[in-house]
């Protein structure tokens, strides 16, 4: 990685959520913000700060990054600076006058989650949630003439209505279609034991979407691969994706399924944070984390409790 800064910085702006989904990786809930969430004046300095690096894509997500007040400020910082923007949102709030709004910044993709093709099981899943409104959320992005993304998170609750969201996600004129396995995460690997799809109902919806991946592949890309957290974290320590993941309070993230943070973006720049992320990869204690997960999946809940590396202190 021998980039001057990262291609892409995943921000979740909160732990905040006007939904309480189920499967949620992050333990979002309404009311339930991380401790010490960076301020509006902090943020805009994070988001001056990735203009100034030149960092060509970033990703402004939660929680619900749609609820945070200053939402409207760091996105048209960052797209008026040049900063392509995905925007990942379950949908409640987002209508034709804030995908308006989004249409005059660079967007690459808004990013909806439909996890249900039936209210019941939609709501079973997403606590709260109308997916009538969901719904809507598309197309409203599709009308606004921006590219829209579905993602489906499977678990017992919904995997019987995969094939029906896809199919929603061709119908409402998605792009791309975004799964893989449940991540063991936050609030799911608080409810694992309930939601967790069997093999064989794992074996029946990867040949759902091998299926609909041949048949439509002209029409919307099927993203599943890699399939699991455990892969994708095998592809990283080989190669380190050249990406920042900003927590809520300014923290950055070595990676979704590891518990350590690297670097503090209240007290470290952009780019300092960046090299601390490079060094990361290198250290003993992240290697041998990450071994031991990929010999013992279970222990993917300790990613959420987050605790400091000190790659500065240890001086590498």
């Amino acid at each position: 990685m021998d980039l001057s800064a990262p291609l892409f910085v995943s921000w979740q702006l909160t732990r905040d959520c006007n939904l309480a989904c189920v499967h949620c990786c992050t333990d979002s809930a309404p009311g339930r913000p991380a401790p010490d969430e960076l301020c509006r004046e902090e943020a805009l300095t994070l988001a001056r700060q990735i203009v100034e690096a030149q960092v060509p894509y970033a990703m402004l997500c939660g929680g619900e990054p749609l609820i945070v007040s200053w939402f409207w400020d760091v996105a048209e910082v960052l797209g008026k600076g040049g900063v392509e923007l995905k925007i990942e949102s379950n949908g409640q709030l987002l209508d034709a006058a804030a995908a308006a709004r989004l249409a005059k910044l660079p967007i690459r993709s808004v990013q909806i989650s439909l996890d249900g093709d039936t209210q019941a099981v939609y709501a079973k899943q997403r606590p709260g949630g109308d997916l009538a409104k969901a719904h809507a959320a598309c197309r409203a992005v599709a009308q606004a003439g921006l590219p829209l993304e579905v993602t489906f998170a499977p678990t017992t609750v919904n995997i019987h209505e995969a094939e029906a969201v896809a199919r929603r996600g061709l119908e409402l004129g998605a792009f791309r279609f975004n799964t893989g396995a449940l991540m063991r995460l936050g609030t799911a690997a608080k409810l694992w034991d309930r939601l967790e799809p069997s093999a064989e109902q794992y074996a029946a919806f990867r040949r759902t979407l091998d299926g609909l991946s041949a048949a439509h592949d002209k029409k919307m890309d099927f993203c599943y691969i890699p399939f699991t957290l455990e892969e994708g974290l095998r592809e990283g320590l080989s190669h380190p994706p050249a990406t920042l993941l900003v927590l809520p309070d300014g923290m950055v993230k070595v990676a979704a399924p590891l518990p350590y943070t690297c670097a503090d973006l209240r007290r470290r720049t952009l780019a300092q944070a960046w090299d601390d992320y490079r060094a990361a990869w290198r250290h003993p204690k992240v290697r041998e984390a990450a071994a031991r997960l990929l010999t013992e999946p279970s222990r993917l809940p300790e990613a959420n409790r987050w605790r400091p590396l000190e790659t500065e202190a240890a001086g590498i």
